[in-house]
């Protein structure tokens, strides 16, 4: 069984996941730092040095790559993987993944982003919190759809990361 995190920057998705393998004794994978591994570079680095189109190439390989693994575990997704090419359907499509997509409010969000916006490509070089939120917006109105068709929806607000892993292990029958 795979059990795969989507949803937008900032939503927890490697913490959680994290947790949640531990708590099911499953391994973890982080999309991003697998593809950090692969290409021996940052994300960063890929992005800057390779461009974006380069990366969602080596971003569905590599996500067909862990899926394809025998053993059972947890990935995080990146923001933008379920939204580019078929990834989301390929998702669908396979038996023994199980989506769950990570929703937190937009302030939330705009909080946490701001705070780590210096590692993060597509937001790195905005220049004030209002700014930040009204891309946030624009973005989650483009790409929420795609996230609400994960098999679970997991609102999230203030809860710590460990009550967020027992309402999926909960969902998850785990």
């Amino acid at each position: 069984m795979k059990i795969v995190l989507l949803g937008y920057m900032g939503s927890g998705k490697s913490t959680i996941g994290a947790s949640l393998a531990r708590h099911l004794a499953m391994d973890f994978m982080d999309l991003d730092d697998y593809i950090s591994q692969r290409e021996g570079k940052s994300i960063n680095e890929i992005f800057a040095q390779r461009g974006v189109i380069y990366f969602r190439k080596i971003e569905a390989l590599c996500l067909r790559t862990l899926i394809a693994e025998p053993s059972d575990m947890v990935i995080a997704l990146g923001g933008g993987t379920p939204v580019y090419g078929d990834n989301m359907n390929f998702l669908k499509e396979t038996s023994k993944v199980t989506t769950c997509y990570l929703k937190l409010p937009i302030d939330i969000l705009t909080q946490r982003l701001w705070e780590s916006k210096a590692t993060r490509p597509l937001i790195s070089d905005i220049n004030n919190i209002e700014e930040l939120e009204e891309f946030i917006r624009k973005h989650l109105f483009e790409r929420v759809f795609v996230y609400q068709g994960a098999d679970h929806v997991v609102v999230g607000k203030n809860q710590s990361p460990e009550e967020l892993v027992q309402v999926i292990a909960e969902l998850l029958n785990q």
